[in-house]
């Protein structure tokens, strides 16, 4: 239970770029990275008379991921223009959705497989599609001062969902952000790749102060221009320090003296937030109904269908992969977040072998690190996971001890083969239970000093003779060894 105080209040806008070939209300490509100004026509550049076309694949998109969010699907929804003057806003207006948007009502639960904070639902205000603007670039060089506009972006699709503010900590915005995405990516909506502004967050955050004379609120800060999660959770930390501590000096509400909402951008090589504007109320945009666009229509029909096409999500995974095979919700979060893929894998690695703790270390430790070595998806891992069960047994079965393992693994990365050929090429063998009897007896005789510190309650001592027992034997397996080891200087 935190001691500081006042209560931290957060809410998240986050811009998704949808994964479609083109724009949203024309036939330009969304592909990311081509010259500037390369990806444009008379729609996304507002040429008198051009006229938008709805892409229906962005609003399937869309809807799919409504629903995959719990959210109500009216049966109308309908466009707006949101007005307002950006260099990079050719229309000087966006095609937005204002009081009847395509979904509302919704949640996302999270946790933390730490325990740092009880398991939680965060609300969902709404989500609605959006075109996007384009991109000003500033030349901030010696002596310049040069902008210049790229529309390449101008009339990508975006999904704007927008969370109640539930979050209490950043911690907790971390969290919902991390879910959030694991869900976009494992329903294919999106790409979520921050550097390419594929996902973008905005955060609303105030406090809610303790005081003598009750609890007051201090005005909402938006903060903006943060590129990761992680440099999320530092801007709402600092925000949060920042308003306390102004406040303290002052004693009045904090931002602009109007009491408007302030927008905040983030400075993530100095940790700070800083000023940036004024933010404009609902009534500044002027909404009204786009004239050039058809409301859209959505029966229950097709909710449904939607609803049953959607598979088993990361939340339902987690839990069924935890009671089915005995792992924690640590591991579940680690094996649910690489996707689809990384979790088939494991079930069927599970399967074969008999032990999910033991497979859930296998693909955290050794595949993943493997992954990560040679940069590449599960998809193409040269190890199936009938292989590594196989191999996985044989150290269940004493056939090859732990460490020996990871060589045989190496081999099996190495050269493609099975893990008996693996351990065949490396010369591992079951040592026969007479011989490995023999060879402790033969190392207690030449070690007077490590029995009788045994037989003194030290029973460490015995680890020394594990060293010598692999010299002997390398396939000696140490466990057995130490085992023996006790046994016998028992019976002396």
């Amino acid at each position: 239970m935190s001691d500081q105080p006042y209560e931290i209040i957060i809410g998240l806008e986050v811009h998704v770029q949808l994964r479609t070939d083109s724009k949203l209300f024309c036939r330009c490509s969304t592909k990311f990275g081509s010259p500037p100004n390369t990806q444009t026509c008379p729609v996304c550049t507002s040429t008198p008379g051009a006229l938008p076309v709805m892409n229906r694949k962005a609003f399937q998109l869309s809807l799919k991921t409504a629903v995959a969010l719990d959210c109500d699907i009216p049966e109308f929804t309908k466009w707006d223009r949101k007005q307002y003057y950006y260099p990079d806003l050719p229309k000087g207006y966006q095609i937005s959705q204002f009081d009847l948007p395509m979904s509302n009502d919704g949640y996302l639960e999270i946790s933390d497989p730490k325990g740092a904070f009880e398991p939680k639902r965060i609300g969902i205000i709404r989500a609605h599609l959006e075109e996007d603007a384009g991109k000003s670039m500033h030349d901030e060089a010696a002596g310049k001062a040069d902008s210049r506009i790229d529309l390449n972006r101008t009339g990508t699709p975006l999904l704007e969902i927008v969370s109640e503010p539930d979050m209490r900590s950043p911690l907790e915005a971390k969290a919902y952000l991390t879910e959030l995405k694991l869900l976009l990516t494992y329903l294919g909506v999106s790409d979520c790749n921050m550097q390419e502004g594929s996902l973008r967050v905005d955060a609303n955050i105030n406090l809610h102060i303790d005081t003598p004379a009750g609890k007051i609120a201090t005005p909402i800060a938006e903060v903006k221009n943060m590129n990761s999660f992680r440099a999320v959770e530092r801007a709402l930390a600092f925000e949060a320090l920042r308003q306390y501590e102004v406040w303290q000096e002052t004693g009045v509400k904090i931002g602009d003296p109007s009491g408007h909402k302030t927008t905040l951008g983030w400075d993530d090589q100095a940790q700070v937030t800083r000023p940036q504007r004024q933010k404009e109320e609902s009534s500044d945009y002027r909404y009204f109904p786009d004239p050039d666009l058809v409301p859209v229509i959505v029966t229950s029909e097709e909710v449904d269908r939607v609803r049953a096409s959607l598979g088993e999500l990361p939340a339902a995974i987690r839990k069924r992969i935890e009671s089915t095979y005995g792992i924690d919700s640590y591991d579940s979060e680690v094996i649910v977040n690489q996707g689809r893929s990384l979790v088939g894998f494991y079930v069927e690695l599970a399967e074969a072998c008999g032990d999910g703790k033991r497979a859930s270390n296998w693909v955290q430790q050794d595949v993943l690190r493997t992954l990560n070595e040679r940069d590449i998806g599960i998809e193409g891992f040269p190890i199936s996971a009938a292989s590594l069960a196989e191999l996985i047994k044989a150290v269940q079965g004493g056939a090859v001890d732990a460490s020996r393992a990871k060589d045989v693994f190496d081999q099996m990365l190495a050269s493609g083969v099975s893990a008996v050929d693996a351990m065949k090429t490396l010369g591992i063998e079951k040592v026969d239970q007479s011989q490995l009897v023999d060879l402790c007896r033969k190392l207690l005789e030449e070690n007077p000093k490590i029995v009788a510190d045994v037989k003194e309650g030290k029973q460490k001592a015995v680890g020394a003779l594990i060293g010598q027992a692999k010299r002997h034997n390398p396939n000696a397996n140490p466990n057995e060894v130490r085992q023996l080891c006790l046994q016998l200087i028992e019976q002396m």
